[in-house]
């Protein structure tokens, strides 16, 4: 969290257009602004899933700053400027539900942005419904959490089958000789749906699962598991967890000599501080897919014009490049943004409608909702890391290069 931001109990509030010229404002002032819209956003600023909110809140930043100096959000014949409200719920899936709330009945946010992850994100969209305020997830890959079709929930990530039909085509075609694969997973919807998923496609491909394991939220010793794992000897190694679980994993796999023809690890290697925290060595032939990746490349109607507009606005701001975290949320805001613009209002049921409908060009890729609200028009990169960088293996269109299959 930025140092100048002001801290009240739990809320934190951030007036973006002060932030960009470094001046902290009391909540009591920046409540007085007029004209502007009042974005709320649930983060796990603390606790696990810490490094999550870092990207988060850059990305939101970074779309805020930019619609802020083109003069706001077009509302009919007005600009309004962006206001961002953030909540610290501590990386507490039931703090991420009140947290929420409060947002709505004490911050009286106009509109809402979900919690991370799949499982806060369902567990915070009952808020949504409640109060039939408009919300868009930036994080909820996992069609358990548009099975009720929410109808105020709307979500940016593709389905999780994705993310593996095409990791598993890249596989098939480089390395058929792959039949065991062992999937270790965290104990949360988002990992176990990957895990389950990447069970029925493996399964689907005449290939064979030696094991399947959860792991705790706040595991901290894997050795154990991985000893296991290794004795079975596995052809594909397949972990889904979040950042800090993977970085944590893959160093206890390097310390166990631990080795497989493929290894995949969800999410976290697109991060560079995966590669920053195992090493270059540690980090190398590991593949995965995220829903974006700095090698895409897209014209989009949003704010920043294509996806190079949007690489030029975050070096700009932070100094390096975006990864897939940071662009998330970003995608979320813009998604946001465009539904208002297109409703040429601040009604919220005016707003959802235009949500539903929408069907728009971004940096992220293309845009539009399914029935249940839950994103289907693009197609996620997979990727693998070669020297400290990742190495986009698909889609076609921004392919870099062919999987390296690793040596037992």
């Amino acid at each position: 969290m930025p140092g100048h931001l002001m801290l009240r109990s739990v809320f934190r509030t951030l007036l973006v257009a002060a932030m960009a010229a470094g001046i902290a404002l009391a909540p009591s002032l920046a409540a007085a602004q007029a004209d502007v819209i009042r974005f709320g956003a649930p983060l796990p600023l603390t606790g696990g899933l810490a490094p999550e909110a870092l990207k988060a809140q850059q990305g939101y930043e970074v779309w805020a700053e930019q619609v802020n100096k083109s003069g706001g959000i077009k509302v009919g014949d007005r600009k309004l400027k962006i206001e961002m409200v953030y909540v610290d719920y501590q990386s507490n899936t039931p703090r991420a539900v009140q947290a929420a709330e409060g947002l709505i009945t004490q911050e009286k946010v106009d509109f809402l942005f979900s919690p991370h992850g799949s499982g806060a994100a369902k567990a915070a969209s009952i808020v949504s419904e409640k109060y039939k305020i408009p919300t868009v997830a930036a994080t909820a890959s996992s069609p358990q959490v548009f099975d009720q079709k929410p109808r105020y929930l709307f979500g940016t990530y593709t389905p999780n089958a994705t993310l593996l039909e095409p990791l598993f085509k890249v596989v098939r075609e480089k390395a058929a000789s792959v039949k065991k694969v062992a999937i270790y997973a965290r104990n949360d919807l988002f990992p176990l749906a990957l895990a389950q998923e990447m069970e029925q496609v493996a399964k689907a491909n005449g290939m064979e699962i030696v094991s399947n394991e959860k792991f705790s939220i706040n595991a901290l010793d894997h050795a154990s598991a991985l000893s296991v794992m290794k004795s079975l000897a596995p052809d594909w190694i397949f972990i889904a967890g979040y950042s800090n679980d993977n970085i944590l994993i893959r160093k206890q796999m390097i310390d166990q000599r631990i080795e497989a023809p493929v290894v995949t690890m969800l999410t976290g290697p697109s991060f560079p501080e995966f590669v920053e925290a195992v090493g270059i060595a540690g980090s190398e032939n590991i593949t995965g897919a995220a829903w974006w990746d700095a090698a895409s490349r897209y014209p989009s109607d949003d704010v920043f014009g294509s996806s190079e507009g949007y690489l030029k606005a975050f070096k700009d701001k932070f100094g390096h490049n975006p990864d897939y975290g940071s662009a998330s949320y970003t995608v979320a805001a813009v998604t946001m943004q465009m539904a208002i613009e297109s409703a040429g209002t601040l009604d919220k049921e005016k707003v959802r409608d235009a949500l539903a409908k929408l069907n728009v060009r971004t940096f992220f890729g293309p845009i539009k909702f399914n029935a249940s609200g839950q994103a289907d028009s693009y197609s996620p990169p997979v990727f693998q890391l070669r020297d400290g960088k990742t190495v986009v293996l698909s889609p076609p269109a921004t392919k870099q290069g062919e999987l390296r299959v690793g040596v037992k």
